[in-house]
This record gives structure tokens, sequence and C-alpha cells, in this order.
């Protein structure tokens, strides 16, 4: 089944190629994973020299390791807990009620790496909620070592005078609030050692003027994260942020027009892929990055930011 899904994510083009182009869709939010059309989101492959592709090289850098990933059933949640399996964590992944077959395809996916992937769906705009998924990661998990602040959403809207209130104030409550709740509510959970790192945006950076609420909320994300860092050093606890550029998720064909899309490319002349990212949530979790916190990586294509 693996090689299957992977092999389908391929096509006659590796999509890593100079030059490569999603294919134009429109799905209806929040966008499912099964429902994107060739070539898929691939989860496990990373370019090679080449241009062709090679299976990630884990070497059990999580080892024992106990996971949160907020929008875990696609996209790039679903590659964070898949590479984390490969290296040895287990997880609890959050998603919405409409994105279940979604998950089950994340929880197949792990569970074919050795461990174990737990579910819960829920609404995370819902403090309450953020206090359920905690106290679930610790029935299920036994306790907490990575918090991953991954879950999102975005709308395009060309100028204020139409971005409505209501918008506004879902964008945040999804998109920042959350964070908060869940960074608050796992904190008393984590030792030394333990990470959380939130997912951002090159959008923080640019400016991006047609996602004004969702730019805004990846702004305040990354003062969270240097903030948060700065609190949580004297405990051991690190906390940073990935800000991905353009990266083929279902979240673009159910968010982005026809026209955003014709311009979904990067500086390398492809969009990346979810395993091109979810490396660097590898990375940010794992001992590797021991000296690290406070910081944003930025899996962008070759846009340069100085962030």
């Amino acid at each position: 089944m693996q090689q299957e899904t992977e092999r389908g994510a391929q096509g006659p083009q590796s999509q890593f190629e100079k030059g490569h182009r999603v294919p134009i869709q429109h799905h209806k939010q929040p966008g499912l994973q099964k429902e994107l059309g060739d070539p898929k989101p691939t989860n496990t492959q990373l370019p090679t020299e080449d241009n062709g592709y090679q299976t990630y090289k884990a070497a059990g850098k999580l080892k024992g390791k106990r996971a949160i990933i907020t929008g875990g059933d696609s996209g790039i949640g679903r590659a964070i807990a898949i590479l984390y399996a490969m290296e040895g964590a287990s997880s609890l992944i959050t998603y919405l009620p409409e994105e279940e077959s979604d998950a089950k395809t994340t929880v197949q996916r792990v569970e074919e790496q050795g461990q174990k992937c737990h579910t819960i769906a829920l609404d995370l705009r819902k403090k309450e909620n953020c206090k359920k998924i905690v106290e679930k990661a610790l029935e299920c998990l036994g306790g907490i070592d990575i918090l991953v602040n991954n879950a999102g959403t975005q709308n395009m809207i060309e100028d204020i005078k139409d971005l409505t209130e209501d918008q506004w104030e879902n964008t945040f409550s999804t998109n920042i609030d959350s964070v908060f709740y869940l960074s608050k509510y796992t904190l008393p959970h984590l030792k030394n050692g333990s990470t959380i790192i939130n997912c951002a945006s090159i959008n923080a950076y640019i400016g991006r003027p047609d996602l004004l609420d969702y730019t805004s909320t990846k702004g305040a994300l990354i003062s969270f994260t240097r903030g948060l860092s700065n609190q949580q050093m004297k405990n051991g606890i690190r906390v940073n942020a990935v800000c991905p550029g353009p990266v083929w998720t279902p979240l673009i064909p159910a968010t982005m027009n026809t026209s955003a899309q014709e311009q979904f490319t990067s500086p390398m002349g492809r969009p990346g892929q979810p395993s091109e990212i979810a490396t660097c949530f590898v990375f940010l979790a794992s001992q590797d990055s021991s000296f690290i916190s406070g910081q944003s990586l930025h899996p962008n294509g070759g846009v340069v930011v100085n962030g």
C-alpha cells in the first residue's frame, strides 16, 4: 500500500523537476488529500541530485518520543506524522470531523512504520477542545515530548474592504488562538529536552496582500515563537517555527483561485512537497537542533526573506 501510494505520487515526471506545475483544481474546504488529482502530494520522498527521488532515510532520531500534531490528517501534517514514525515517534493527530477519511490514511501510513497513531477530531477554535487534546495525548501516549502546531486556515480576499469581521476572527481563532491554548495546556507536561514547533509561513515575511488575515496570524505566530522561546529557555524547552513557501497540499485547491494556482511556484521553478517541509520538523524535534531555539526555518524554494 505504501509503495503504491508513493509511486502514484510521482507520475511520469518527477515532481522535483524544475518547471513542474501542479494541476489546476478547485475543491471545497477544508480540502481532502484523497481528492487531489495526480501528482499526489508525497509524504516520504525527497529529491536526488539528478531530479529523481528517493525515500527518506531515517536514523532513529525520535525513538520513543511522543508527539501531538495538529492538522495531521493531510498535507504537511501527514508528512510530519509519517517521518516522525520512521524516526521512532508515536503521535496523536488532530483534524476536523469532515477530514476523517484522510486521517484514517495517515494512521495506516504511520502504523506501517511500526508506530502508534492516535486520533481526535474536533474544532481547535474552542479552548476546551485544546484541553481535550492534551488530556487524550496523556492518556494514549503516556506523556508528551513534542507539540507541533500545524493546523491552519486561509481564504483569499483581494481587498480589506471585502474582508469580513467573521473571517478575520475565524482565521485568528484557528491560526493563533489555538496555538496559545495548546501551548499553555501542554507546557506543564513537557520537560527538559521537549520541543514546540509552530508552522508559520513565508507570507509573514513577504506580506501577501490577498491573504491579509492569514498573513497577520503567521506574523503573530513568529513573534509568539520568539517570546515563548525566551520564556521557556530556563526550563530546557525549545520553541521554533517552520515557514513554508509554496507547497502542494489540499489547502491550495481548496482556497486558491485559478490565477493564484497558475503562479504557484518558487525560484526553484516548482512548488515544494510536504515531505520537504516535514524534514525541518524532524530536525527541530531532534537533538540535531539542540542549540536552536526562537528561530524560524525557511523551506521556501529559494526566496530570500532575511528572517
